[in-house]
């Protein structure tokens, strides 16, 4: 079996994996000013999208642009995650270099799909394929790929541990070669539970003490998450942005949530903003909680209501997940300023920041690699691939982590 590695090699983004030449393994994208896509010019046969989030499979209809095109696998919520991406990637920046694609091309993608659930085997470009749940968000896939000779397993994004959204990866299918995910490699995730404790007591108490919190959340996954938490602990609150439609159609997908109910019982907690006739800025003076994208303050709703609190230090900003270096929540968190509406400004409103992570610790990979250690590994989707490799081989694994671009044979 053949690899090459397009993009997500020693990097966080632009996941994309070519099997033998005609399959392949997800196409996102690097989001950044400006965004990066995976390498080299490809003209697949079948695509395999492990799950949807931007650096997975935000650059999947740009390959739909040739005269002959691809059939394109994946989980049903996987499927709708990705049109509500690319109608948003194409809205914001259709016409640019930022979208390597148009309407056309989305069309397509809708007449190209083939989603199929976990566990079912289905063949794509002469390989037989089979998914399996990865635990990070509703649709998430690890993926078995077959050529009849080696079996490759495509680990993809995955959590080991419980979310209230989704349940925690318990698969491990027999492999010949593992690509493995390394976000976290150094890092030990706080105990969710306690996360949650703090949480809930830091809105609890910036609410009694009058002030607005905002909760800057990523659309898919997140800001479901926390709405779920939320619910959990009767804490009312809005949400704003993508998230609402990600919570809509995740209803429609019961099957591939944890607790269905419990998610119905968060939707109706919240209430749902608009946007229309200022309502916005209305809500941010209200002493509220406010679920929003974007989860990095780089666009969306987020840039309404932080300007409308920024100056009080009895708000709050609750940053939720990982804040990549050059966003203005990572400027935020390290020195208390962050660009808004085109200018760079101070923030007196208190910014913290919790740990809702999705993926997998330094313990949660070496839990799920436990089984494959007699197993050939190879690193990828990380800031550091390369060390988490060496500590890999350390241990007596025969681990590496390829450049992108890298072809290699296994």
């Amino acid at each position: 079996m053949q690899l090459q590695f397009l993009g997500g090699a020693g990097e966080v983004g632009r996941s994309a994996i070519l099997v033998n030449d005609s399959l392949l393994l997800d196409y996102g994208m690097m989001t950044g000013n400006p965004p990066q896509f995976p390498v080299g010019s490809v003209d697949p046969d079948a695509v395999v999208v492990s799950h949807g989030h931007l650096d997975h499979v935000g650059t999947v209809p740009a390959l739909l642009s040739g005269s002959e095109w691809p059939a394109v696998h994946w989980t049903p919520p996987t499927y709708e995650l990705a049109l509500t991406l690319a109608r948003d990637t194409l809205k914001l920046h259709g016409g640019t270099y930022d979208c390597p694609f148009t309407e056309t091309h989305i069309r397509r993608m809708t007449q190209q799909s083939e989603p199929h659930d976990y566990g079912e085997t289905f063949e794509a470009a002469g390989h037989e394929v089979t998914f399996y749940n990865a635990g990070h968000i509703p649709g998430s896939a690890h993926v078995l790929v077959d050529d009849g000779e080696t079996r490759l397993l495509y680990t993809a994004d995955f959590h080991t541990d419980d979310q209230r959204l989704v349940s925690g990866t318990t698969d491990r299918p027999d492999a010949d070669v593992v690509i493995c995910e390394s976000t976290y490699s150094d890092v030990e995730h706080e105990d969710r539970a306690t996360v949650e404790e703090r949480f809930v007591e830091s809105v609890r108490t910036t609410i009694w003490q009058g002030g607005t919190v905002v909760v800057p959340a990523f659309a898919i996954g997140r800001t479901q998450e926390i709405l779920m938490v939320l619910d959990a602990h009767d804490i009312d609150c809005y949400v704003d942005g993508m998230g609402t439609q990600v919570l809509k159609m995740l209803r429609n997908h019961p099957d591939y949530v944890r607790d269905p109910t419990a998610l119905k019982r968060a939707k109706s907690n919240a209430r749902i903003v608009s946007g229309r006739d200022g309502q916005r800025r209305r809500i941010a003076r209200q002493n509220s909680v406010i679920v929003t994208t974007s989860g990095m303050l780089s666009g969306g709703p987020a840039m309404t209501y932080i300007p409308e609190i920024r100056q009080d230090p009895t708000n709050k900003i609750c940053l939720t997940g990982y804040q990549v270096e050059g966003t203005p929540g990572r400027e935020l968190v390290e020195r208390g300023r962050c660009e808004l509406n085109g200018g760079v400004v101070p923030v007196a409103a208190r910014a913290e920041m919790y740990d809702f992570s999705a993926h997998a610790d330094k313990h949660g990979l070496r839990e799920f690699l436990a089984g494959y250690r007699e197993t050939p590994v190879f690193v990828n989707h990380g800031d550091r691939c390369a060390a988490f490799a060496e500590e890999l081989r350390t241990d007596g694994f025969e681990a590496v982590a390829p450049d992108v671009g890298a072809v290699v044979e296994v």
